[in-house]
This record gives C-alpha cells, structure tokens and sequence, in this order.
C-alpha cells in the first residue's frame, strides 16, 4: 500500500487488524524518532493493549503488560502542543512527571480536552480505526488484545 510519507507512517498489525499512524514530527520530533527507533528494533511486536477505557482510550506500549513499564533507553523531555486530543490521535503515555515518556502511548477513542497541552501528541490514525474500537476493554484488561507488529511502512 502507498503512503503519503512513508518514512512517517506506522503499520501495526493488531489481534483486532491492521491500524495506520501518520506521525506527527511536527509536533514532537523527539517521540516520533524515539517511536520509528522502538518499531524498528521489534520492541512493540507483541506487546499487549493493557488499559483499554471505554470512550477514553486504548493504551499499550508497556512489555511487561502492567502499565509500569518501558523500554531501556532514556525518558524523554515533553514536547506538549496545543495539538487537540480527538477521536484518532495518538499520544505519549507517562507518569506524573512530565519528562517521563519513553515507550508507551494510546489512541483516543473520542475528544479528551483534559488531556489537551498535558501529553505529547506524536501521530493520527488515518486507517483502522475501527478495529482500534473492536480493542477489548479493561483495566487491566483480561486477556488482553495485542500488536502483532508494528513497522515503519518505509521499512515494509
């Protein structure tokens, strides 16, 4: 399949089917370099869906499953926006620390403004959306639904 920008773009393959991101290094050049380099290296393949919010947000990115957890490189700095957060962005997961993204992230099911200037917004589903709805809720999720692989469509 052709993408605008390939090199932009991430396809994940899920239990639920195939979800497009359009990365967004206009808003957050460090995330999405951060994202491109954990896909690349296989870290998400995988790796489970485990706070699915009904109306809120699908979360993942974690390997250990428990929402505690991120890959071995270094946390990275905010790069907040006044992108809003809708129904398709995606954005960087982190504690109360705002410096603490490394490698999980969700995709907003609807409008969440609370979250708006508060987490890096780094991509937009423009494909799948409706199998990131078909995602099973929890928190924590029981059997929880995953990426298969997520790659770089350049790399594809």
């Amino acid at each position: 399949m052709a993408y605008e920008n390939p090199d932009d773009t991430l396809v994940l393959e899920t239990t639920k089917g195939r979800v497009v991101i359009k990365l967004r290094p206009d808003l957050a050049p460090a995330h999405v370099t951060r994202v491109k380099e954990l896909a690349r290296e296989g870290f998400y393949d995988g790796v489970v869906f485990h706070r699915v919010i009904d109306g809120f947000m699908a979360q993942t990115g974690d390997p250990t499953g428990t929402g505690s957890g991120g890959s071995d490189k270094p946390d990275l700095k905010a790069e907040f926006t006044a992108e809003p957060h809708k129904r398709g962005t995606v954005s960087a997961a982190r504690t109360a620390n705002p410096n603490s993204a490394n490698s999980q992230f969700y995709i907003c099911f609807d409008r969440a403004p609370w979250l708006d200037r508060q987490y890096s917004v780094w991509g937009e589903v423009i494909e799948g959306m409706d199998n990131v709805d078909q995602i099973k809720r929890g928190e924590p999720v029981s059997d929880p639904d995953s990426i298969t692989t997520m790659r770089v469509a350049s790399d594809l």
